[in-house]
């Protein structure tokens, strides 16, 4: 799949709106209170709500999955574990208001793959040799961060955090060198890692940064919205940065 509409699999769509169809139904069943014909104005609607979603994330997933690493039928996939993502994200009777936000919100709960692009919030870590034996630096790192909008400070953007939390402003990617122990010194920061990847091709010809590296989202951490990953020591007054996560198996 290359992302273009054509690429849209009618058998991938309707599994996944059998799925979240089935987790409603499953939800009702579990909470008497909950009335899905009540709540979409008779069941017919809930009909085209997961319809329309199972289509909305089709078409996300087109334009962003690494299929050749899912390593699974993408249509059984959905129909085995889409509703129920979809119900870590929003509940049973708010299906109408699933927008495309959501469909990286339910793909973190899936653990998808995902090719970077400069417009989706993701988490990043990824390293690459430095090309100059001669260098102080063995290794060039770009990794994502953020600042919080009321104390300033600047954090890891790591797998398992919020990309929407509106406490935090939007992830930039930071260059930096990585010496023979490991510490990470601070180069400059980036608002895309388009930019930042140019910057390190710019500063060491030769560079191997893929220019749409692979990301495999994690779930939302609920408890601390915080990514519970070690740290590496932190270079200078910089804070510290998360390792970079193990690839899925």
């Amino acid at each position: 799949m290359n992302g273009s509409i054509h690429d849209l699999d009618p058998a991938a769509i309707f599994a996944a709106a059998t799925s979240l169809r089935n987790a409603c139904d499953a939800a009702a069943t579990t909470d008497r209170s909950l009335n899905l014909s009540e709540a979409y104005h008779g069941y017919d609607q809930l009909m085209r709500e997961v319809m329309r979603i199972g289509a909305l994330f089709e078409s996300w997933a087109c334009s962003h999955v690494a299929f050749e690493e899912l390593g699974e039928c993408w249509p059984y996939f959905l129909e085995d574990h889409f509703g129920a993502a979809c119900l870590e994200v929003r509940s049973a009777e708010s299906m109408t208001a699933f927008d495309e936000s959501d469909c990286l919100k339910v793909a973190m709960e899936l653990r998808l793959p995902v090719r970077l692009d400069d417009g989706l919030p993701l988490p990043l870590d990824v390293r690459a040799d430095h090309p100059a034996l001669a260098s102080g630096f063995r290794k060039l790192r770009i990794q994502t961060v953020r600042q919080n909008r009321f104390s300033e400070d600047f954090e890891t953007f790591a797998p398992g955090d919020d990309p929407f939390d509106p406490e935090w402003r939007e992830p930039r990617y930071g260059l930096y060198g990585v010496d023979a122990n490991g510490w990470s010194e601070h180069i400059a920061d980036r608002a895309t890692y388009s930019l930042a990847r140019s910057l390190a091709v710019k500063l060491a010809p030769g560079v191997d940064f893929s220019e749409r590296p692979i990301v495999t989202l994690a779930p939302l951490n609920r408890t601390t919205n915080r990514s519970t990953f070690s740290t590496a020591p932190p270079a200078r007054s910089f804070p510290p940065w998360s390792s970079p996560r193990r690839p899925r198996q």
